[in-house]
């Protein structure tokens, strides 16, 4: 018969990386920590980690072995803590993913709002514009750009306002403001590097039909909010995602331009990974984020 507690152990001494460092988390002498792990392989007849002065490896069977026992171990944890709290309150530690600039829509502001509300919630967030992979990651929610589709995981979409043309007043006082989107030639435009050095936007007018312009302009960036920071400086024209730019429309920092044109066709899902039951603080800082979508979402609408 498997002793439960020496799996969650191995599952431990994989995500610290060490028989010292999964000790020192448990309150265990590293030496314990790797009688038990032995013992553990001598049961399931197969070497799980191979040992060095330097670090430890997984063997095959050992890697096969985590990924089996991993969310297991992290549901019967998950439940226990369930049980003994009654649990009625959201509480723990909750990873969530999201691009680099969550944190400019949701703000730290309110977060410690969220963190009043739900004073045993502990937050660790992930943000860079790169898909973060949700079970290597063990990230508990994570929003995301498009449909949200892949293997193991559950998406819902959000309730977003379309992206749209902004551009700071002192941008606009120097340059005028396009009245066609054919003038977007002639302006300064801030995209995404691109090897040519022109990129083609295209955006739905009022009927929904769709029309391109190729642009340019003296400043290109990889992520959102570096973009969204240069439009602010008066660097250019910028395509953004019209969640982040209410504070600053309602702050005078920046304007809408050409508002009748959006692309309307991007969307944002909430994602959790299907193996795991959503949690009591998952599913309390979802609601709290749908509510700012959709509230934003109405503001630029009016």
């Amino acid at each position: 018969m498997f002793d439960f507690n020496d799996i969650a152990l191995f599952v431990q001494v994989v995500r610290c990386g060490s028989f010292s460092e999964a000790g020192r988390r448990l309150g265990i002498p590293p030496n314990t920590v790797s009688r038990r792990i032995r013992e553990l392989e001598d049961q399931i007849g197969a070497r799980l980690m191979q040992r060095s002065t330097r670090k430890l490896t997984l063997t095959d069977a050992g890697r096969e072995f985590h990924e089996r026992c991993a969310t297991s171990i992290d549901d019967l944890q998950q439940a226990s803590q369930d049980l003994a709290r009654g649990r009625k309150v959201p509480s723990g530690l909750l990873r969530v993913a999201s691009t680099a600039n969550f944190l400019d829509f949701y703000t730290p502001e309110m977060v410690a709002g969220f963190l009043q509300t739900y004073p045993e919630i502990r937050f660790e967030f992930l943000l860079e514009d790169a898909v973060a992979d949700l079970i290597a990651d063990r990230i508990d929610v994570a929003f995301r750009g498009g449909s949200g589709d892949g293997s193991g995981y559950i998406a819902h979409r959000l309730p977003i306002a379309p992206i749209g043309l902004f551009a700071s007043p002192d941008y606009l006082n120097r340059h005028g403001s396009p009245q066609t989107l054919a003038e977007l030639a002639r302006h300064h435009c801030l995209t995404v590097p691109r090897q040519s050095g022109h990129a083609m936007w295209r955006l739905q007018g009022l009927d929904d039909v769709e029309e391109q312009v190729e642009i340019a302009g003296p400043f290109a960036a990889s992520t959102t909010r570096a973009l969204h920071s240069a439009a602010i400086a008066g660097l250019g024209i910028a395509l953004l995602p019209g969640t982040i730019t209410v504070a600053d429309i309602t702050a005078g920092r920046l304007v809408p331009v050409l508002p009748q044109y959006k692309r309307r066709d991007q969307s944002m899902c909430v994602v959790y990974p299907s193996h795991r039951q959503v949690s009591p603080a998952a599913k309390a800082f979802v609601a709290s984020v749908m509510r700012k979508f959709e509230n934003e979402a109405l503001l630029l609408d009016g």
